[in-house]
């Protein structure tokens, strides 16, 4: 019973801290997801988003340069810009099977964002992929090609719809709007009749991304005529373009770019490496979430070749490690120092996935120490992708997979011996496999509470709630300076603070020093255990 209130307990803290990363206008309604649905979508694990409108043509932020925007540069977006979009190289069979190739098992277009322009053949509006050159219904070929490529369906949907403010008159605006009884009942109407458009004209809807407000109306309707489909932002946390610090064993989905914009940039804009986006991937899945990863196609309808080859590069190391992504759970412990872990339904079998190794040559052997995990009388090690029997030109080499067990853990001795490029670099993860091992302790339990500011002092706030399989803890907490909303993903520098030894559960606190006024920081709990270093969620504080 103890472990289950402290699992509980975890879970509340974790969702909390995802919940504050919630914005008001990506609150979580309540959640008729059937619970089979959301393991099932959980298994999926990573799917690819396309953020795409009519806009791309200026290669501007998809939508939202209409909030404050002048009435001539409203007219002209929703009088002219229909006039010229015409996606004509779309192929929505070719975007899904890039999609597979990177290990996408689910897809997600924008039917419709805020603008309120519409990818389909709607008969609620005039402002719709059918009114362009282009002429044909987008929704319908994307729909059919993620079909075709065995891709499990998703759909984003913004209730919020600037053309129908347009139409009424009213500024364009987001949260702060008080429509008459009348015009709302238009506006939820519209919603209504939207939604039962995609639910009743397509097929079965295998996801749902609900953005913006109100999202009532569209959840009614969806829950009501597809009861198996599993609404992600409107029903479970959708964190955005950030991972949260702890596992949270139930069903979450990171939604991030690849550059810094949703839709296609083709200027100024910083695109993670693909070797940044197998870590966030894994990082994702080893912390129990979903990764919903966003490229924007261009206007013509194709991905950017940068964007491209990241998928490819994404392809390779997802057709060689992709057991250890689908089908996975959280591990005891997140992750050993750069080793981390997912972990098969039944705990039976663990996936080690080695970062931070990029010139590990092939050929050599290197050695690890597992604290978390320990063998049994059968247990096997291999690595993926390889037969542990041949390293290309050099037979002599012993490419066998070795493991002894010790007394400060599970010894294991690996051999890189695929041969992927052609220079015989490879800069990415490689994962080994860990079969028929056993939990080698208990880890301890905490949670970042809370930050207490006032003019000239931060105290931070943490808890200890179990110290596992150990009497005594040193406990500290880690900050930095928030880098902002896209940037934070890519920051590691942390600054941490003393340590404090801890012999039993509840909460402890330690100042920080004096900061500069008005910055914006994040922190989380840092917790020492005599086998590994352990972290705890992040949370946010602005100093005074």
């Amino acid at each position: 019973m103890k472990k289950w209130i402290v699992y509980l307990l975890l879970l509340a803290g974790s969702a909390q801290a995802l919940a504050q990363k919630e914005s008001s206008d990506n609150s979580i309604s309540a959640n008729k997801n059937k619970p089979e649905r959301e393991e099932w979508l959980r298994d999926l694990g990573f799917g690819l988003f396309l953020h795409w409108s009519l806009d791309s043509q200026l290669g501007v932020v998809i939508g939202h340069t209409l909030v404050g925007a002048s009435d001539d540069y409203t007219h002209r977006f929703i009088k002219e810009l229909p006039q010229t979009f015409d996606p004509y190289k779309f192929d929505g069979y070719r975007i899904a099977v890039q999609a597979k190739l990177a290990g996408a098992k689910y897809i997600c277009l924008t039917t419709k964002h805020h603008s309120g322009f519409c990818m389909w053949d709607t008969k609620t509006t005039d402002f719709k992929i059918t009114n362009t050159p282009y002429g044909k219904d987008l929704l319908r070929e994307f729909v059919d090609g993620a079909r075709k490529a065995g891709l499990a369906v998703g759909l984003y949907y913004s209730p919020e719809d600037f053309k129908f403010l347009y139409d009424h008159d009213m500024s364009v605006q987001r949260g702060g709007l008080v429509f008459t009884d009348e015009i709302q009942e238009k506006y939820n109407d519209l919603i209504r009749r939207q939604t039962r458009e995609l639910f009743t004209e397509y097929g079965d809807i295998d996801m749902f991304f609900v953005d913006g407000a109100p999202k009532a109306p569209a959840l009614i309707e969806a829950w009501r005529l597809q009861p198996n489909v599993v609404v992600t932002r409107g029903a479970v946390s959708t964190p955005e373009q950030t991972i949260p610090g702890a596992v949270n064993d139930k069903l979450w989905e990171s939604c991030l770019t690849m550059g810094t914009q949703w839709q296609y940039k083709p200027t100024h804009d910083e695109l993670k490496s693909a070797t940044r986006i197998i870590e966030i991937l894994v990082e994702t899945r080893v912390k129990g979430g979903n990764l919903l990863l966003n490229v924007g196609p261009k206007p013509d309808g194709v991905i950017a070749d940068p964007e491209e080859r990241n998928l490819t590069e994404l392809s390779a190391w997802h057709f060689i490690n992709q057991e250890a992504i689908h089908n996975v759970r959280p591990w005891i412990v997140p992750h050993e120092e750069n080793i981390w872990y997912t972990a098969s339904k039944d705990q039976k079998t663990v996936y080690a996935v080695i970062f931070g190794i990029p010139d590990w040559v092939r050929g050599d052997r290197k050695e690890f120490v597992l604290a978390s995990v320990k063998a049994t009388l059968q247990t096997r090690i291999s690595v993926l992708g390889q037969n542990d029997k041949v390293v290309e030109y050099a037979n002599q080499v012993d490419a066998k997979s070795r493991f002894s067990q010790q007394k400060d853990g599970l010894h294991i001795s690996v051999v890189r011996a695929q041969r992927i490029y052609n220079n015989n670099k490879w800069p990415n993860p490689i994962t080994v496999k860990l079969e028929h091992i056993e939990p080698a302790l208990n880890p301890p339990t905490f949670l970042t509470v809370k930050s207490l500011t006032q003019t000239g002092k931060t105290t931070l706030v943490g808890n200890v709630i179990d110290l596992g399989n150990t009497n005594l803890l040193n406990v500290a907490f880690e900050w930095r300076i928030y880098a902002g909303f896209v940037e934070n993903l890519n920051e590691t520098d942390w600054k941490r603070t003393h340590w404090m030894s801890v012999n039993k559960a509840g909460e402890y606190k330690i100042d920080l020093p004096d900061l500069p006024r008005g910055i914006t920081y994040e922190f989380r709990t840092v917790v020492a255990h005599p086998s590994m270093t352990l972290f705890g969620e992040k949370m946010q504080f602005t100093s005074r």
